[in-house]
């Protein structure tokens, strides 16, 4: 059997980018053009679903969602990659088996069943990428995607700032709107000629600014692996740059610092090698240990120095309600849900601000506090450190085909660690690593690290 161009089979012991192994995937069949543009179509939905939603109404973003997890699906069954099934990540696996027993004391069980297709056909959409698309393909689909993203953004702000020049409502409203109408409620506010935070096709700044600050990192990377031409990957730096300053999202910018930090943490353990890194580890548990007593002693400040109001733009009244909530059913929790179903109790004005009703708890440990209480907590936990762990590794350590390991490093061994260094960063502020984008990219890299690792 023939496999299409970025389809490849996962090498047990390969780390990094296997340069055999690519120039084979791109010299595969025309077929291979087809998978790409599905996963840069799934890709761009999994992080622009608002987008669709915003055009085509939420039962028409059903259908297109719907149509994408099946053919993940399918594509997964006809590409039929080499997968080693009991090399699975035992903690993806147990998180969303425990998400599944959550049913039998879930406080909305048609919400929990709900929630549970959601993740279910999500986590499908990593499956096929994680399993049937190679680091390069990945990479690749995921530059795509952002370009898409973000090109389009910009498009439509210019076009509603010099056209319209007023603000833009959903094509599709999912309420009638009130006489007052929330700047939230807008597609666009139209600020791109007065200094505001745009939106771009997402309807939101913080959303925009991570599709940014995850292009910024993809582009880098295929400016230093040289896998595009150095103007062509410039020009979009450029545009991710000015993207991600025009949001002005004080969130994502920490998001940036901290991905910035463990880039330079990698680097350095790259360079000090395998007999020398005690000073890098030391090094980067003193900063942390610093970076927690900051954050204790100067909490006050902290939101003045972000431009945020005192409760960081309602933040602070959203967990305290969490927080509440969550310790009434503290081991357990009350049921898997994924977005908030605001129709059901007890999320149904759990968290209103300024007339928005919020479905997210903004902080993704919060979230699964609530959802699956703290043994559910901890299994998440397992998924993301050892996650992390894993993806560590895989960016330090030189890839390994042989017994020797004198291959050159590599810029996109580096991938899997920084897109969840900012998911990382980005789940103490939002909970975007439980839906959508976020859970994708999580759940295949947790799938696709394991396969990798030896």
């Amino acid at each position: 059997m023939s496999y299409p161009s970025g389809v490849s089979r996962p090498s047990p012991s390969a780390r990094g980018s296997n340069p055999l192994r690519d120039r084979v995937d791109a010299a595969r069949g025309a077929s291979g053009t087809g998978v790409s543009v599905f996963a840069t179509l799934l890709l761009f939905t999994l992080f622009a679903g608002d987008f669709w939603r915003n055009l085509i109404s939420w039962p028409g973003y059903f259908v297109l969602a719907g149509v994408l997890a099946v053919g993940s699906v399918v594509l997964l069954v006809r590409l039929r990659p080499d997968v080693r099934w009991r090399k699975l990540p035992k903690s993806l696996v147990l998180f969303l088996t425990f998400a599944v027993v959550s049913l039998a004391w879930s406080a909305y069980p048609g919400a929990t069943a709900l929630g549970l297709v959601a993740q279910f056909a999500t986590t499908g959409a990593a499956l096929f990428l994680a399993f049937c698309l190679s680091w390069r393909a990945l990479l690749t689909a995921l530059a795509n995607a952002f370009r898409w993203i973000l090109g389009l953004s910009l498009l439509f702000e210019l076009i509603v700032a010099v056209f319209v020049r007023r603000p833009v409502l959903p094509l599709t409203p999912t309420q009638p709107a009130p006489a007052h109408i929330p700047s939230a409620f807008y597609w666009s506010r139209d600020l791109l000629f007065h200094g505001g935070q745009i939106q771009g096709i997402v309807g939101n700044s913080n959303l925009l600014a991570m599709v940014a600050l995850l292009g910024l990192v993809v582009f880098g990377i295929q400016l230093a692996d040289r896998s595009i031409r150095r103007g062509t990957a410039i020009t979009w730096i450029v545009v991710a740059v000015v993207t991600f300053a025009l949001t002005r999202s004080s969130t994502v910018f920490i998001a940036a610092v901290f991905t910035a930090v463990v880039l330079g943490f990698a680097l350095w353990t790259r360079r000090a090698g395998p007999e020398r890194r005690r000073p890098v580890y030391l090094t980067a548990a003193a900063l942390a240990v610093v970076v927690v007593v900051s954050v204790v002693l100067f909490a006050s400040r902290i939101p003045v120095l972000l431009g945020k109001s005192e409760d960081l733009t309602g933040r602070l009244t959203i967990w305290n309600s969490v927080i509440h909530l969550a310790q009434e059913r503290p081991a357990f929790g009350w049921g898997w849900v994924s977005y908030w179903a605001p129709w059901v109790s007890p999320f149904k004005d759990l968290a209103v601000r300024s007339g928005v009703e919020y479905l997210q708890a903004h902080n993704a440990w919060l979230d699964v506090w609530l959802q699956l209480g703290i043994v559910g907590l901890v299994i998440f936990a397992l998924l993301v450190l050892s996650t992390l762990w894993r993806s560590w590794f895989l960016a330090v350590d030189r890839p390994r085909v042989a017994v020797a390991d004198d291959l050159p490093y590599t810029a996109l061994a580096l991938l899997p660690l920084l897109l969840l260094a900012a998911l990382l960063a980005q789940s103490l502020a939002e909970s975007r690593m439980l839906i959508e984008g976020g859970w994708a990219v999580l759940a295949l890299l947790s799938l696709k690290t394991k396969q990798s690792a030896t």
